[in-house]
């Protein structure tokens, strides 16, 4: 066996269980008990979904998160944060990054999914309270979204308007989107000079069998009978905006990324964006382990989730990917990996594995450790 090596833990959040920054340092600590000679570096990533914020903050000397009060996805107040990020040249008055999840997302409903009228009002909010503190350019992640209303509440706190037939405001959610005669953008707030990323970890159009409806609609509620009706919805609501509905990642979080474009954003793909900005190709060569994971390691991975990006990145270096995830599906590609370790299977059971992830996270790392120091 050789001398101490690195190792590079880059995993996603667990959805509903840990952010990515708990993920790694579970991870980690269970990995130096077993070899703690091997420098370890923790670079927790995110897709676009929830742990963005988390991963900016953990991989950008300066950022900072604020605070800010903003309309959940229920419409009621809710807590929420952007992260500020220092200047640089192109960016003189800062860059500010906003994720949809922790301003309106799934998870802040508490399991009470409102699939007609939860709507994007926050996410808009949280912009305008970025674009206050005088940023020159937004990073937006979108993810965990609980609306499916085409981003048309986030345009309206940007300032848009939205009126039926008898010119009256229309209902929040994707239930107002029905009623929708007549859009006015004039009121729009400019975007920033700097420009406006959309990080999104998919590339569904807006409309149609890929929809943001049909696909992603069950997930927050939407009955199978109701999704025709949700599509149509949305395909009237896109009538009024000037942005192509089938473009790649217009359907992101329930048609926000549709609105975004019309807003002048440029849709990228999440986890590479990520990864990228926090420096994981540079850290990795041919004598470096890089392990990834996420809640539920199946075939969706390969359509750019987090740990398909970590994996591609790991071939391009020569270097070995490992993954730890909370459920592997026994279709899922492991032909790129290293070792792969489920925390069901390490449990014996989903249910115990949710009930101590951290737990079982140290023993996946330590496992792991075991494992891939042997194979050395």
């Amino acid at each position: 066996m050789s001398g101490p090596q690195r190792v590079v833990i880059a995993p996603d959040s667990f959805k509903g269980s840990l952010a990515a920054p708990e993920v790694a340092g579970a991870i980690a600590r269970g990995w130096q008990r077993e070899a703690p000679d091997d420098e370890i570096v923790q670079r927790p990533l995110a897709d676009g979904g929830e742990g963005t914020l988390d991963a900016f903050l953990a991989a950008i000397p300066g950022a900072q998160r604020r605070r800010i009060r903003v309309t959940g996805a229920d419409g009621q107040p809710s807590d929420g944060s952007w992260v500020w990020l220092p200047p640089g040249a192109e960016t003189p008055g800062g860059t500010g990054v906003v994720e949809l999840a922790s301003a309106c997302g799934i998870e802040t409903l508490g399991g009470r999914l409102r699939p007609w009228d939860a709507g994007t009002e926050g996410l808009g909010e949280a912009i305008c309270a970025a674009l206050d503190s005088g940023v020159t350019r937004l990073i937006v992640g979108l993810g965990s979204s609980a609306s499916s209303d085409g981003g048309a509440g986030m345009l309206r706190a940007l300032g848009a308007g939205t009126r039926d037939a008898r010119g009256l405001p229309v209902a929040p959610g994707l239930r107002g989107l029905r009623e929708v005669a007549e859009v006015d953008l004039s009121g729009l707030r400019s975007a920033p000079s700097g420009g406006v990323i959309v990080l999104a970890d998919v590339d569904n159009p807006l409309c149609g069998p890929r929809g943001a409806a049909a696909v992603f609609g069950p997930q927050k509620g939407l009955l199978q009978a109701e999704i025709a009706d949700a599509d149509a919805s949305l395909a009237a609501w896109a009538r009024h905006i000037p942005a192509p509905a089938d473009a790649p990642g217009a359907g992101a979080a329930g048609g926000t990324g549709f609105a975004l474009r019309a807003w002048g954003g440029e849709i990228e793909s999440g986890a590479a964006y990520v990864a990228e900005v926090v420096g994981l190709s540079a850290l990795l060569t041919a004598d470096t382990i890089v392990v990834t994971g996420e809640g539920a390691y199946d075939a969706g991975t390969a359509s750019g989730k987090a740990p398909q990006v970590v994996i591609q990145l790991a071939r391009s270096a020569g270097a070995r990917a490992a993954l730890v995830a909370g459920r592997i599906d026994p279709g899922a590609e492991l032909s790129d990996l290293a070792a792969a370790v489920s925390l069901t299977e390490l449990a014996r059971g989903a249910a115990s594995a949710l009930a101590a992830p951290r737990h079982y996270l140290e023993l996946a790392g330590q496992a792991l450790a075991r494992q891939l120091s042997a194979s050395r």
